[in-house]
């Protein structure tokens, strides 16, 4: 995109925050960016290619977890809290008090994490079959969960729990042997916490501000005396067009649409934060929850910290061996980055590696969803990975963490039972490629297009014993059925006697970790494979083991 565009979709007050004259005097405060050959521009980032490591290892877990959390109520809690009526706005009068009186803030001050072993979790997350972990580094709150130079007193250090969480969890994870990545969402707290500028309408409070313009000289013998809470809320700005609408937030992610434009010293903050993460935890993966790259087409700050990141593995790693993950990319920033699909996935295979994220509940916890069994089963979840994997993505899972850092028992009996399935097929998994045909049956004939950056997950038709999906693992084809068939066999239409995906012979059919071959023949109608009696096996996602 050339200057010119990139002013005209910001407008001309975000304009004047790139010009030169502007920017020179941020530069002077930022962390260094490292030298390579990656530069901060969309061609010079095409130059990336996804690890070996990321491409075979097909599944990870998220801890989604921050103090939102606390409330234990669901996903933007922080900005629902300040819209009046809304379910997250009543469960906080009735739990906290009038957010006027008790903001966000507070809630951060109220959390403890009292209850946390990271090592604990990840090890039974590594169990479940993970082969990378990722932790929330900061949401959209702008609480950042690290020791955090740019960021000194709203820091997980400083306020809340009082403990490096981000230290803990990359820890957790180099003793368990799993890649470790961090997701960023800080970026959009600028519109985001808009909501925290609001008062009532209605009621005894109407007209009575919420706490999202308070200022450092206000705090005199409150808990928070000496912090500025614009360092945490950012709301020292006019609000975005249309920002009563609350579905806006959505319509502006990408910085158009009549937001706000975000200052040069947020933007330069935001880098500085991200930098100083990146370098004292050395991630192997940065999932960034934005349209492309942070902060884009406003400010090549998500540029300049993707340039960073990538030569900072050439010079520490001696090769390219890290991710960032990215959202809502077009066609050439599909080769800069690994393209995340938020709650679905692609309905072919992809060209380049790829990754779903999705969650079993709430992005954050949610006590309403555990209390009403509202979880995906370990079925859900498995059958998803084994499509997923079968179009040359990944599936990165988050599993909702409780306030005091712990999860629910229910939780616990799906990663249980995940690991299982892992244990016994996880061959079929990792190290895998997409085959010639990413699968067979009739849930491929009613599937449901991506929404925005993804969004279609659950809404085409359920799997049947007829529904295959195919990776292959050198000279291995595995071709995984999602539901036990009641007389037993199954029929493979794609390894029929001519197939011209596969026309050699076939000369073994058995299962992972079985040596005992499957009985099967082939005609012209497919390859009719004869079952073994269910015993101790799962009625769903029977991965065959084809030679």
């Amino acid at each position: 995109m050339n200057r010119r565009n990139l002013i005209k979709q910001i407008g001309i007050a975000g304009a004047a925050m790139l010009l030169p004259g502007r920017l020179q005097a941020f530069s002077e405060s930022r962390e260094g960016m490292i030298k390579g050959p990656f530069q901060p521009t969309w061609s010079s980032l095409e130059k990336f290619r996804t690890p070996e490591w990321f491409r075979d290892a097909k599944f990870g877990i998220w801890a989604h977890w921050g103090p939102q959390c606390q409330a234990e109520s669901g996903d933007w809690y922080a900005r629902h809290m300040y819209i009046e009526g809304h379910r997250q706005y009543n469960i906080h009068l009735k739990k906290y008090g009038h957010p006027s009186k008790f903001g966000f803030k507070d809630v951060i001050n109220e959390w403890k994490a009292e209850s946390w072993n990271p090592d604990a979790l990840v090890a039974l997350y590594k169990k479940a079959g993970a082969k990378y972990f990722i932790a929330l580094a900061n949401h959209h709150d702008n609480l950042d969960l690290y020791d955090s130079k740019y960021q000194p007193v709203w820091n997980s250090l400083k306020v809340g729990p009082k403990k490096d969480l981000v230290g803990g969890w990359v820890k957790a994870a180099k003793n368990q042997g799993l890649h470790f990545g961090v997701s960023v969402h800080a970026a959009h707290t600028w519109s985001w916490m808009e909501t925290a500028q609001r008062a009532d309408k209605q009621g005894a409070y109407a007209g009575i501000p919420y706490d999202g313009k308070l200022s450092k000289k206000e705090g005199k013998g409150t808990w928070w005396e000496g912090l500025d809470p614009q360092d945490l809320y950012a709301q020292n700005h006019p609000l975005s067009e249309n920002s009563y609408d609350n579905g806006m937030i959505h319509r502006q992610w990408g910085w158009g649409n009549g937001v706000c434009p975000p200052s040069p010293a947020y933007c330069e903050k935001f880098y500085n934060r991200t930098v100083d993460l990146i370098d004292k935890y050395d991630p192997d993966l940065i999932y960034f929850d934005d349209t492309a790259l942070p902060l884009w087409p406003a400010s090549d700050a998500g540029l300049r910290i993707a340039a960073h990141f990538y030569n900072r593995s050439l010079k520490t790693r001696k090769s390219l061996e890290v991710v960032i993950n990215g959202k809502i990319l077009d066609e050439q920033q599909r080769k800069c980055m690994v393209w995340d699909i938020e709650r679905g996935q692609s309905n072919n295979i992809e060209p380049l590696p790829w990754q779903t994220d999705t969650c079993i509940g709430d992005w954050h916890y949610d006590k309403e969803i555990f209390e009403r069994k509202g979880y995906k089963s370990s079925k859900m979840v498995i059958q998803m990975l084994v499509d997923i994997v079968s179009k040359n993505g990944n599936l990165l899972l988050n599993i909702p963490v409780r306030g005091n850092g712990t999860i629910d028992e229910e939780e616990r009996k799906i990663v249980e039972e995940i690991g299982e399935w892992m244990s016994a097929n996880g061959e079929s998994i990792y190290g895998t490629r997409p085959w010639k045909v990413f699968g067979e049956g009739p849930a491929l004939e009613n599937v449901a297009p991506l929404s925005a950056q993804g969004f279609n997950e659950g809404k085409g038709r359920p799997y049947t014993d007829k529904d295959i999906r195919f990776v292959s693992k050198g000279d291995t084809l595995y071709a995984t059925v999602m539901e036990w068939p009641e007389n037993g066999r199954v029929m493979i239409k794609a390894l029929a006697t001519g197939s011209a995906h596969y026309p050699g012979t076939i000369s073994r059919v058995s299962l992972p970790g079985n040596s005992s071959p499957l009985k099967f023949s082939r005609s012209s109608n497919g390859l009719e494979v004869e079952l073994p009696a269910r015993s101790g096996l799962l009625s769903y996602a029977l991965p065959l083991k084809i030679n």
